[in-house]
């Protein structure tokens, strides 16, 4: 049954109109705080104790209680209109599954390889996993433009992982192989967003987002109890802090300032602005955090983001396409599908989700 605007924006607060300005500036900030998640990771995995397992329940379970205090205060401020249908659980366990293995490993990498390495293989292995897995599963086209930027993207992977497999230490094999698991993580879960919204599934994309966390923090508490819970040894008040930090400023801030902007600001705009994110971590990398990358690094990071964001321009032209290109939420531009699991995913005549998720 084909949804009417009504329809698709009913589960969510209704809200004031935000001004254009103040919608991208919030979707930069999401982008640029999403980057620092990892910079605070490593923080952490030197000295703390802390293992990936174990961060990412803090991150899962912190970043629960405080954006369900958001969209308590949202519902506060504002009526809210529902369907009167109850959350559906399978669709919950899936994304809440996909963002474990999403969050943990990309965690994960950034301890075995270094932030700049790991955030860049995840953010661009992912889209790409997106573009291939909806061809063959779904039977997308790709299109000249999409074939040419994919192919891109897996040379530039392919440049800056065995151009920095030089025995330098800069691309280490294990750690790539977390951050293609964390994409592959992300990609699955992406893909059975899209499939739902095809099926005429619609959400509240927080409210997937928030009960996704609490899947995630669920199943992953026994492996982190495992792990260690808690820091050991070195300055544990600063450990807390940056634990707080992960939880509170790229978790809870960043995802409810990247909604409120999705409602003024376009997804394919949005994905654009979310290559913000590995352009931020790798800054950090560089400047603050002393990793050091190769000539051939640097070369396959560039050419794996122009890739992507020819990938992403090319599916925005094919969204605007008269089969697609009809407005739901305000400023919306049909089904975009972007890079990372916080992105809103829109389809023609189905229902909006979010993948959750960006680092």
């Amino acid at each position: 049954m084909q949804r009417t605007h009504h329809d698709l924006t009913a589960s969510q607060p209704a809200q004031a109109a935000l001004p254009l300005g103040r919608g991208l500036l919030f979707v930069v900030v999401s982008a640029v705080a999403w980057g620092t998640a990892g910079a605070a990771a490593a923080l952490l995995f030197d000295g703390s104790g802390l293992g990936p397992v174990a961060l990412t329940f803090w991150r899962t379970a912190g970043g629960f209680v405080l954006l369900a205090a958001v969209r308590g205060l949202w519902r506060r401020q504002a009526p809210v209109r529902t369907t009167g249908r109850r959350r559906p659980l399978l669709p919950l366990l899936v994304t809440g599954f996909g963002l474990t293995v999403f969050q943990t490993a990309y965690f994960a990498a950034v301890e075995a390889t270094g932030l700049a390495v790991g955030t860049v293989v995840t953010l661009g292995a992912g889209p790409v996993l997106v573009a291939l897995g909806g061809r063959v599963l779904m039977g997308e086209r790709l299109g000249r433009s999409g074939a040419l930027a994919v192919s891109g993207a897996l040379a530039g992977l392919c440049v800056l992982v065995l151009g920095g497999a030089d025995g330098s230490g800069t691309v280490v094999p294990l750690g790539v192989g977390y951050a293609l698991l964390s994409a592959l993580g992300y990609s699955a879960m992406t893909l059975y967003t899209r499939g739902r919204g095809r099926d005429g599934g619609a959400g509240d994309p927080l409210g997937t987002t928030l009960w996704a966390f609490a899947v995630g923090a669920a199943l992953l508490l026994p492996f982190a109890a495992a792990e260690g819970l808690w820091p050991q040894g070195g300055d544990v008040a600063r450990s807390l802090w940056l634990m707080a930090y992960v939880a509170a400023v790229p978790t809870a801030l960043a995802y409810a300032l990247y909604f409120a902007g999705l409602a003024v600001v376009r997804a394919a705009t949005a994905s654009v602005i979310a290559l913000i994110e590995p352009v931020a971590a790798t800054a950090i990398a560089v400047t603050l955090l002393g990793e050091r990358l190769t000539a051939a690094t640097v070369t396959g990071t560039a050419i794996l983001l122009a890739g992507v964001t020819a990938l992403v321009l090319a599916e925005a032209r094919s969204a605007s396409g008269p089969a697609r290109g009809r407005e739901v939420v305000r400023g919306g531009d049909g089904r975009v599908q972007p890079l990372g699991g916080h992105r809103l995913t829109v389809d023609d005549t189905d229902g909006q989700e979010a993948a959750p998720v960006r680092e």
